[in-house]
């Protein structure tokens, strides 16, 4: 119907009223959203890290560290409750997951095992589910030896307590840099993910966020000398600690700490009165200063040592009791570290280490940067697809590009409320919408034609139009989606970006397409009361076109299948070049400060580096240099290393404008999660067409488009491009198109089942395609202009990106009509199937129409 109530007006247009308020604040600056009215919108998009530089940094909690300390405990433990009942005990010690010992007096065993039970107690089971956990469990072996066993999920309880304790650690830490929206959160059972936007300097959010920063205060053994320690055997109570100097000088510290970083209240780095060399100040709380004075005023005259993570900084002697519960840290410092300190101290110490799994940092200079080739290419790629729509439908072209900016606003002013993070391949998601985007009108537009063409009245033809569209529209755009849905809780970081904007592109584009295009259109009927359609320089392309693509099956299906074949031998033979996304290692974008980078230069210094495999390419200009550089193949702290000697290295005449660094541990979960997105997408859109359609439609649909995945793993193997997760994106994207233009051409032929009964099958699908054949071509030209902007003004970052994506149209294309349809010929699909869904009317006879022609 092609009238609308003045509530659905209204409705719709105050959907597009509040797209167009929720998006306004992205047009303004901070200085003028203040000086607006409190009742206005003033929320704006948050910009991912590849857009205003930063860092992203995964963390893992070290589980050894968790089961070290935890059995050290258990130790010390079990010594002092056997100690408190006067039980003689012999061989105390831990190892694993367990500490034992053999009692002596055999009379004393069920005595033992009723001081020892204390440890073996129900404990709250915290964030793993409320309840009650046992995290040990004492055993008898054999006859007089006590074990203690900590159990695993013990072990988990902590470690996901010690998460939840550095989180609220991190985040202070973070939050003393100053910066401004950090995004902290746990991720899985024992990570933790750190997204600071705008930090420019990476290696000292590391160093803040590694160091345990766990401070004790110990007394110097003086039974003997270090060096004595060292060449004999310590005391049981004490151990040799070295000092953080070059090189490294032993102490032997008493075990026993008097007093840890718990007790402190404050710190702050300052300067020595005397020296005026930088130090670090603390003080106390109650209870510390009354320990720290007790313990001064017993040791006059003896040193006393301050470690910080196990490392003595200083060991000062005390020259008189300490009674005001402060004192002051000196050693090799400089501002920055002496500040660094002050702000790990305040912070408070980690439960456990904290290692660097995941390393992607962008300088703010970079980020400007995409944003700047971000916005040329969604402009340039607007301009080109507006145009192309006007000059191919004319004024039904205008009402397209009235609804297709209203659809951008509105994925502006959704991603804005969300509070979603536009990323770079966000911005390629939009791009993209913008030309899928058209895809609705021009079905709708193209069967409005068909309907007039069929003798309907201009009214008619408008209403039937858009009614017969929108099955078309929904299952075409919902496989799409499906693909986007999945990206979404497979993917991460910028390809999770890509995967928002992408699903909610698809939703607002269906309701552009189905409110605001059919009442402007209504609205233009209703007041002008036109006879005709207006037309464009490309109305009625392929109006009367009969060409014969099935005869031409045989050879498409032996083309399809040798360059299937031949990319699966590529894929086997020569490989993929993949990123170290699914390899591992690191990736560093470096910029010359003066003039353009010297390549062989960089080689040369890095190659005495003793890093394995170094490629060293020019990137995008003579003044960027991309370095890749091989997993090193010895866990994640081994390509930290990597960053850290390179930037050491370079950054005298280079500025470091990106990093990115992967351990083996998630490269390995990110290949499994790119894999199993890739076939839960086939799996969930293969059910989805197959409940809509029938099962040859579905296997035909699954079979183009496993053909277009693998030609398009035979494109990464000749070109060699880069394939990482981005490309993952690509390719289920690719998988979303694909299926969009099969689904498009499937219900046609569906359509045409059930009016042309008797009609040859190959007949019938040429019929269907070239059908379609207009919606097809103008669809693919759209989305290729879009795209062919993004690829040439993008950037370099997602040039391989979108090259991918250009690839996967046009493979699409020509799989939904050279694969897709023709397939349906080899599973004898009948019409019979469909002739439950016939409309009254519409016998043989009367809708038998015209076969292709056969000349």
């Amino acid at each position: 119907m092609l009238y609308f109530s003045r509530w659905k007006t209204t409705l719709i247009w105050l959907a597009v009223l509040a797209g167009v308020v929720f998006a306004a604040p992205n047009l303004f600056t901070q200085q003028q959203l203040a000086a607006l009215p409190d009742w206005l919108p003033k929320k704006q998009l948050t910009l991912g890290l590849d857009l205003q530089g930063g860092s992203h940094i995964l963390l893992r909690i070290e589980r050894e560290d968790i089961e070290k300390e935890r059995l050290e405990t258990l130790v010390d433990d079990m010594r002092r409750l056997l100690r408190d009942e006067g039980i003689g005990y012999t061989g105390l010690s831990g190892s694993g997951m367990s500490a034992q010992a053999r009692i002596r007096d055999p009379d004393n065993i069920d005595r033992a095992k009723e001081a020892l039970s204390e440890l073996t107690q129900l404990v709250n089971a915290g964030l793993l589910g409320g309840g009650a956990i046992r995290e040990a469990e004492l055993s008898e072996p054999e006859p007089g030896l006590l074990r203690i066993t900590l159990t695993e999920e013990g072990i988990n309880n902590r470690v996901s307590s010690a998460v939840s304790q550095s989180i609220e650690v991190v985040r202070r830490r973070v939050d003393e840099l100053g910066t401004t929206e950090p995004v902290i959160a746990r991720q899985g059972a024992d990570r933790i993910l750190v997204q600071v936007p705008g930090f420019d300097d990476p290696e000292r959010l590391k160093l803040i966020l590694n160091q345990t920063a766990k401070l004790t205060f110990h007394l110097v053994d003086r039974s003997m000398s270090a060096e004595e320690a060292l060449n004999g055997r310590p005391p049981v109570t004490s151990e040799i600690v070295f000092s953080n100097d070059d090189p490294p000088i032993p102490f032997l510290l008493q075990k026993r700490a008097l007093l840890s970083g718990d007790n402190l209240v404050d710190a702050q780095a300052g300067f020595d009165q005397r020296t005026n060399e930088p130090i670090v100040t603390f003080r106390f709380d109650t209870a510390g200063a009354q320990r720290f004075g007790q313990v001064t005023q017993q040791n006059v005259g003896y040193p006393f040592a301050i470690v910080l993570d196990d490392e003595v900084i200083t060991a000062p002697v005390i020259n008189e009791p300490i009674l005001g519960g402060s004192g002051q840290i000196s050693g090799n410092f400089t501002v920055e570290s002496a500040n660094d300190l002050a702000v790990l101290l305040r912070a408070g110490a980690l439960p456990a280490t904290l290692t660097v799994m995941e390393e992607r940092t962008v300088g703010p200079g970079l980020g400007a940067d995409s944003i700047a080739a971000g916005e040329t290419a969604g402009i340039i790629g607007a301009i080109l697809v507006v145009a192309f729509i006007f000059v191919a439908y004319g004024f039904l072209g205008l009402i397209a590009n009235l609804a297709l900016i209203f659809n951008v606003i509105m994925i502006i002013a959704v991603l804005t409320v969300i509070g979603a993070t536009l990323t770079l391949p966000g911005i390629a998601g939009i791009v993209l919408t913008v030309g899928m985007a058209v895809d609705s009108n021009v079905l709708i537009y193209e069967r409005i034609r068909e309907e007039r063409r069929g003798g309907r009245s201009l009214v008619q033809a408008i209403d039937a139009g858009f009614q017969r569209a929108f099955g078309t529209i929904l299952d075409a755009n919902i496989t799409t989606l499906i693909a986007a849905v999945i990206l979404f809780y497979l993917g991460s970081g910028p390809v999770r970006g890509f995967a928002v904007t992408l699903a909610i592109g698809i939703v607002t584009t269906v309701f552009t397409a189905f409110t605001v295009t059919r009442w402007m259109i209504a609205e233009w009927v209703r007041r002008r009361r036109p006879k005709q359609l207006p037309n464009g320089l490309l109305t009625d392309l392929f109006s009367g076109a009969h060409y014969r693509f099935m005869w031409l099956r045989k050879f498409t299906f032996m083309f399809s299948a040798a360059a299937a074949l031949a990319s699966l031998v590529l894929f086997g033979t020569v490989g993929m070049n993949y990123g170290i996304d699914f390899t591992g290692g690191s990736v560093i974008e470096v910029e010359s400060r003066s003039g353009a980078a010297n390549v062989g230069d960089i080689r040369g210094r890095l190659s005495g580096l003793n890093l394995g495999d170094v490629q060293v390419q020019e990137f995008g200009s003579p003044e960027h240099v991309l370095i890749r550089v091989q997993s090193q193949g010895a866990g994640e702290n081994a390509e930290q290393t990597v960053v850290s000697k390179v930037r050491a290295d370079l950054q005298s005449d280079y500025n470091i404008v990106r990093v990115e660094s992967v351990g083996p541990v998630v490269s390995g979960e990110l290949a499994r999660a790119g894999t199993i997105a890739l076939l839960a997408a086939l799996f969930a859109i293969l059910i989805y067409i197959w409940f809509r359609f029938e099962w040859q439609f579905a296997l035909g649909a699954i079979i183009a488009t496993v053909n277009d995945v693998v030609l398009t793993i035979g494109m990464f193997a000749i070109t060699q491009i880069e394939f990482n997760l981005s490309s993952i994106a690509a390719v289920l994207t690719i998988i979303g198109y694909s299926l969009n233009d099969t689904v498009v051409v499937y219900d046609r032929v569906r359509e045409n089942l059930r009016r042309y009964k008797k009609m040859p099958l190959p007949d019938l699908l040429d019929l269907s395609v070239n059908q379609m054949l207009s919606r097809t071509v103008l669809t693919s030209v759209t989305t290729l202009l879009a795209l062919s902007s993004l690829f040439i003004f993008g950037g370099e970052v997602i040039r391989s990106f979108t090259f991918a994506m250009i690839f996967g149209v046009v493979i699409g294309t020509y799989s939904s009509i050279f694969v897709a349809a023709p397939v349906l010929i080899l599973f004898k699909l009948r019409g019979e199937t469909f002739q439950a869904g016939m409309g009254s009317g519409e016998d043989d006879k009367e809708t038998k129409g015209p076969a292709p022609d056969t000349a």
